[in-house]
């Protein structure tokens, strides 16, 4: 046993004392060098610990990195939608145009839109429901009430964020 110490980089030294003084002191020795393997053994889980959840951090930062990459872009990308949509949404002007050029310009729309949808775009249709200032942007307050009444103009989301309000009148309405 006094070997095995040794070999651990702990001294023993013949001391002119009894031999349970000695055990004694070989005993707090040994007590000592368990506290301390512990402590060690402590910090090193808190350390990987810690690198663990600093790498599920970098993980979520990278998604979120992914998610909101092309937000530049898509917002660029709404004015033309919300143009295709007034053009296609003044129906006495749109019946009169050549039914194959509507077609086209409806494919082209429908297009846009599919690929907006594909990267997380999403129509805000906040119609019947309860004004929410954090979501809507009202345009019109009605004199009672807190229901979204009309959409003027088409709201969008990206992955949850609303990159652009949906501007509504709010009120009472009756037939919702």
């Amino acid at each position: 046993m006094v070997k095995e110490i040794e070999d651990n980089d702990i001294t023993v030294e013949p001391e002119e004392s009894s031999g349970e003084e000695t055990v004694k002191n070989l005993r707090e020795k040994l007590k000592k060098a368990l506290a301390e393997k512990q402590e060690y053994l402590n910090a090193w889980q808190r350390d990987k610990a810690d690198f663990i959840n600093a790498r599920k951090r970098d993980q979520e930062a990278q998604k979120d990195f992914a998610r909101f990459s092309n937000e530049s872009l898509i917002s660029e990308l709404i004015p033309v939608l919300d143009s295709f949509n007034m053009a296609m949404g003044n129906k006495e002007v749109w019946e009169k145009a050549d039914k194959s050029w509507r077609m086209g310009v409806e494919y082209i729309a429908n297009q846009l839109k599919k690929v907006l949808e594909e990267f997380g775009l999403k129509e805000i249709d906040p119609l019947g429901k309860k004004f929410d200032p954090m979501r809507d942007e009202a345009i019109e307050d009605g004199k009672q009430g807190d229901i979204v009444t009309t959409v003027i103009q088409k709201g969008y989301e990206l992955n949850g964020k609303v990159l652009k309000a949906p501007k509504v009148k709010v009120g009472e309405n009756k037939n919702l």
